[in-house]
């Protein structure tokens, strides 16, 4: 019978982690702080506030020299994160099946998934400042932007102090996305030309992430009696919540956003 510990073992001899991947763990440090991102999110909400009213009455900063280097710098570890976590999920997807990546912690130990997850924790942090970027630009500020941004780093706070396995693919799925939808945030900003359809794709393909984290959500709820399966009925229900609450606001935003307009063009040609 191959158990976790195998798998664990055989997938650690087939990922050698690169010099950088070998940074010193600061897993303890994080997960005992981990209450700290509640703390964090409450000084982002309150600087929103400050920040708009600072605005108010001022003109918005052009900002496009930062705007391209912060989506460029965005999209670049993105990319890098999508193809190291694409490359160890999916060889244990097609190896082991599905359940082994969402049940099973020992492969949180490897040292590549210790880095990236890691990284990929403060880079909820980071990416904070997406939203400072819109206020000092006076773009309009919805609330699906700072409900998403807020969120996820509590949940990933979460995820991360309570060593969730399904959040591999949490983070992979953000990966991905993000990859995308920063270097097309950094070619917007350098007023390159893109495909109109490109925006739709990036809002379709987080629509798809949302339902995809919501069924792994129920799946992890239902897979929670096997033996050897690291979940728990909190852990399920709030990656259950929170994704169905993305997927319904997101699908809601792909409506205003690009349906709604053609209709309303169409009723005034009539």
């Amino acid at each position: 019978m191959v158990t976790a510990m195998n798998i664990s073992r055989e997938v650690e001899q087939m990922f050698q982690p690169y010099n950088f991947e070998m940074f010193p763990d600061l897993r303890p440090f994080l997960e005992e702080y981990w209450a700290a991102s509640f703390l964090i999110v409450l000084i982002y909400l309150l600087l929103i506030v400050v920040g708009q009213n600072y605005m108010k009455a001022r003109k918005g900063f052009n900002l496009q020299g930062p705007l391209i280097l912060w989506s460029f710098c965005l999209a670049i570890f993105s990319i890098l994160g999508t193809v190291r976590t694409w490359s160890y999920m999916s060889t244990v997807l097609l190896k082991w099946g599905l359940q082994q990546t969402v049940c099973f912690k020992n492969y949180i130990e490897n040292d590549l998934v210790r880095f990236w997850s890691c990284v990929f924790l403060l880079s909820k942090i980071i990416e904070l400042g997406d939203t400072a970027f819109i206020i000092l630009r006076k773009r309009p500020l919805i609330f699906i932007h700072w409900y998403h941004h807020s969120t996820v780093l509590l949940f990933t706070s979460f995820g991360y102090k309570n060593k969730v396995p399904s959040g591999g693919w949490f983070m992979t799925m953000n990966f991905s996305v993000h990859a995308i939808m920063y270097t097309y945030y950094t070619l917007k900003a350098a007023k390159v030309k893109c495909p109109s359809m490109l925006a739709m794709l990036i809002t379709s393909l987080q629509i798809l992430q949302m339902f995809m984290g919501a069924i792994l959500g129920i799946l992890t709820f239902l897979w929670r009696q096997e033996q050897g399966c690291y979940t728990t009925v909190g852990d399920s229900f709030w990656s259950f919540v929170l994704y169905g609450s993305y997927f319904i606001l997101f699908a809601h935003f792909f409506r205003q956003t690009y349906f709604r307009p053609k209709v309303k063009a169409m009723t005034k040609s009539q």
